[in-house]
């Protein structure tokens, strides 16, 4: 009797056969992670605001507006507070997916000016009220708390340095 041979189509089935087991038997792929919520993705559009208003405030401290630091140190309590609400994880993957503000504005960015700050502090302080529609009632009142201080500073701001 004369051994029998495969056929190539059958040895070709059978290695795809046995592929396709081995990659099924491997370890689950890593659940991928959830969606931020409509309130952290608000929340972090806020960190991003605050940071950015943080590094006009300190431009112009630097540049000899020491009047502006109290305006500053309460920008920064606005941040800190709002990081705390914001997961973690979540807070480290925005900070690594976007550079951290410089205190000095880039070439394509306008001067520093208080100006440019009391218009930024009013257009900020109206964009509140929008934003309270779809977060929890504690993160309405600290965004609306962060709206009247900001309005506050629009009007409180010196005239001159």
């Amino acid at each position: 009797m004369r051994p029998r041979q495969l056929s190539r189509r059958t040895v070709l089935a059978g290695g795809a056969a046995a592929l396709t087991a081995c990659s099924a038997s491997g370890p689950p792929p890593p659940p991928s992670p959830a969606p931020d919520s409509p309130e952290v993705v608000l929340l972090k559009a806020l960190i991003a605001e605050k940071e950015r208003t943080l590094a006009l405030y300190s431009a112009l401290i630097a540049d000899g507006g020491g009047k502006l630091a109290p305006f500053r140190d309460r920008h920064q309590a606005h941040l800190n507070e709002l990081r705390k609400h914001v997961p973690a994880v979540s807070l480290t993957a925005a900070a690594s997916a976007s550079p951290s503000p410089s205190p000095t504005p880039s070439p394509t960015t306008r001067k520093p000016s208080l100006k440019r700050l009391r218009d930024l502090e009013r257009e900020a302080a109206a964009s509140r009220a929008r934003q309270l529609d779809a977060v929890s009632p504690g993160i309405a009142q600290l965004i609306a708390g962060i709206g009247a201080c900001e309005a506050v500073h629009a009007i409180a701001l010196p005239r001159s340095l």
